[in-house]
């Protein structure tokens, strides 16, 4: 497996895990890794010439140093941009936790400094009425880095997000603070609040970005912390 790898949750969808993941690797290139990004599941495809492609999926196999075809990155794809497991019960199909973690644990054995695999939705998306995101680390058995969409909610989000996690057996390398609203009231209050409960580092305050590349991101991120 990748001498580092990490599994990037986010406190729900849309809390920016993609712009994170990417940043991360980024932030990894800039220190001379190798690095490479999965997302094994994705809703929300579009059709191509080349079959289904996700944006974030492409963005993070374009951060990544590692070229890797886009059926290792995400081998999973869903063209409804809905819940994975009623995507998979639409086409008839079963996800498995087994079978995913798998498909990452196979790319895992490439040559690589950093690496991360970036989940779809929140901590407990249902992969089927048994099964949810969070098992596919927890098969892993590798960290979570936790992405917080700061906006009203966020506190609660975070902590109850953290602490599944840690139910789970899961040792959390760190969180992201990202913007999600660029009219939130208190924002450094909301962020320092989370910091003083969170028993892990703020590894990066992301503000709210016109241009939000993974270049940009990158130096907004402490990625030592996950190094040493």
């Amino acid at each position: 497996m990748a001498k580092r790898s990490f599994f990037v949750a986010g406190t729900d969808t849309d809390a920016g895990k993609t712009i994170a993941a990417a940043g991360l690797l980024a932030a990894a290139n800039s220190k001379g890794l190798s690095s490479m990004g999965l997302k094994p599941i994705a809703a929300g495809c579009e059709r191509t010439e080349d079959g289904l492609r996700n944006s974030d999926a492409l963005m993070l196999q374009k951060a990544a140093s590692i070229e890797l075809p886009y059926e290792q990155v995400n081998p999973i794809a869903f063209e409804p941009a809905i819940a994975p497991h009623i995507a998979a019960q639409q086409e008839q199909r079963t996800l498995s936790a087994d079978r995913i973690s798998a498909m990452c644990r196979g790319t895992l054995m490439k040559p690589a400094d950093f690496a991360i695999i970036e989940g779809a939705g929140g901590w407990r998306v249902p992969l089927s009425h048994r099964e949810t995101m969070a098992h596919i680390p927890k098969q892993l058995n590798i960290p979570v880095i936790l992405v917080v969409g700061v906006k009203l909610g966020c506190i609660n989000h975070a902590l109850l997000t953290a602490e599944s996690i840690a139910r789970d057996g899961l040792h959390l390398a760190g969180w992201i603070a990202n913007s999600v609203d660029s009219d939130m009231a208190c924002f450094e209050q909301n962020v320092a609040t989370i910091a003083s409960m969170l028993r892990a580092p703020l590894i990066a305050t992301i503000p709210f970005l016109d241009d939000p590349s993974p270049e940009n991101v990158a130096s907004f991120i402490d990625i030592d912390s996950l190094l040493d």
